[in-house]
């Protein structure tokens, strides 16, 4: 039986390495059936912003995100973190939703493990 499992992510896309480790670990997951969910807190709410442009070769965390959304992934950014910033949902890769503690707090209760990156 596929695990559910939750990746919930801090750190800004870019800068260190945490958000985008994350996401390879998403991939793997869904590599091996696992069903995936993330949830982009603080500035990783930016990890979701469509138009990145990143040097040819370098990872590219928008274009990720959508890598793991059409494989099934669900994926929301906390809505006060997005407000704090100045980013709405309408500026997010699609499929992105926009969430809540309530959102987070409902998900890792009903996951199976939770990492946190």
């Amino acid at each position: 039986m596929a695990q559910d499992i939750l990746i919930v992510i801090n750190d800004a896309p870019y800068g260190t390495e945490k958000a985008y480790n994350a996401l390879r670990l998403a991939i793997a997951l869904q590599a091996r059936e696992a069903k995936v969910r993330i949830f982009l807190m603080a500035d990783a709410v930016f990890c979701g912003l469509t138009k990145q442009e990143t040097p040819p070769g370098y990872y590219n965390m928008g274009e990720m995100l959508t890598r793991v959304l059409t494989k099934g992934a669900r994926v929301a950014a906390c809505g006060s973190c997005m407000k704090a910033r100045g980013v709405s949902v309408e500026g997010m890769v699609k499929g992105v939703e926009q969430g809540s503690m309530a959102m987070l707090s409902e998900w890792t209760e009903s996951c199976d493990k939770v990492h946190s990156f």
